[in-house]
C-alpha cells in the first residue's frame, strides 16, 4: 500500500514538473517573440543591399564613381521617414556603409518618432554628387565617394561612415592661412554664413545636448561641432580608429 502511494506521489510530482517546464518554455518563447517584435522597424524604415537599379542610379549620379574602391557589397540602402519643421512627413533615403546601417536607421527612427525636424533626405545623386548644391538645399546624406582634397585618403563620406544632417543650417567653417600670411574664411555651403552664429535660435539647428547630438554620440559618432580647429555642425562620423582600418583594406 505504501509503495502504491509512493508511486502515485512520484507520478504527481513529475506531472507538475513537466507542466511547469512546459509553461516556462512557453513563457520564454513568448518573451523571445516579444523581443523580436520590438526589434522590428516601423513601416517606412528599412535596410537593404544595393540593388542593380539603385547601383545604376548611383553611378549615373556620380556618388559611385569610376575610381570608387568601396565595394558595392559593403554599402546599404536605408529608407526612413522624416518630418520637416511644418510637421509634414516625407519618405527619405540614404546610402551608408554596412557597419553603421543599423545604428543610423535606429537613430532616424527615434528622430522621426520625436518629430525632430529634418527637411530633406535624398541621395546626393539627385544633385550629381555636388556637395555645395546639395548643402544649399539643406539635404541630409551620407555616402558620396571621394578622396580628401590633395591626398590619396578616402574621406569618411567616401566610406559611407559619416552622416550630415540639415546641412544649410549647420555649415562647415574654417580659417585657412595663405602663403602670404593672410587668412581665408571657408564656409560650406557659402549660403550658410547666416547660421554660423550659434547663439541665435533658428530652425534645423543642431546643438550639443539636443536629441540628434545625443543619439549619434551615444552610438559612438563624433560631432564636428565640437572640433577646435574647425567647425562642421552638420557632421557626425565614426572615429579614425574604426574608419582607418577599412580605408587601408580598400586601398591595398
Amino acid at each position: 500500500m505504501k509503495r502504491k502511494v509512493l508511486i502515485i506521489t512520484l507520478i504527481c510530482f513529475l506531472t507538475v514538473c513537466f507542466s511547469a517546464c512546459g509553461q516556462n518554455a512557453s513563457d520564454q518563447q513568448s518573451s523571445s517573440a516579444g523581443s523580436a517584435a520590438e526589434k522590428e522597424h516601423i513601416e517606412g524604415f528599412s535596410i537593404s543591399e544595393i540593388s542593380d537599379d539603385l547601383f545604376e542610379r548611383m553611378k549615373a549620379g556620380d556618388t559611385f564613381k569610376d575610381d570608387c574602391i568601396v565595394p558595392r557589397e559593403d554599402l546599404r540602402y536605408i529608407l526612413a521617414l522624416h518630418v520637416d519643421k511644418e510637421g509634414n512627413t516625407h519618405q527619405g533615403e540614404m546610402v551608408v556603409h554596412k557597419v553603421i546601417a543599423e545604428d543610423v536607421l535606429e537613430i532616424l527612427e527615434k528622430l522621426y518618432e520625436a518629430k525632430y525636424p529634418i527637411e530633406r533626405m535624398v541621395l546626393p545623386d539627385n544633385y550629381m554628387a555636388d556637395d555645395e548644391i546639395m548643402m544649399r538645399d539643406n539635404n541630409s546624406s551620407s555616402f558620396n565617394f571621394r578622396f580628401i582634397s590633395h591626398t590619396d585618403d578616402i574621406s569618411k563620406h567616401g566610406l559611407g561612415m559619416a552622416v550630415d544632417i540639415n546641412t544649410l543650417y549647420n555649415p562647415y567653417h574654417k580659417f585657412v592661412e595663405n602663403e602670404d600670411g593672410t587668412k581665408e574664411e571657408i564656409i560650406e555651403p557659402a549660403t550658410g554664413k547666416a547660421y554660423l552664429d550659434r547663439s541665435k535660435d533658428f530652425d534645423y539647428k543642431i546643438e550639443k545636448g539636443d536629441l540628434c547630438y545625443k543619439l549619434f554620440t551615444e552610438k559612438g559618432f563624433e560631432w564636428g561641432g565640437e572640433w577646435t580647429d574647425r567647425k562642421d555642425y552638420q557632421h557626425f562620423e565614426l572615429p579614425d580608429k574604426i574608419t582607418e582600418k577599412y580605408a587601408e583594406e580598400y586601398q591595398k
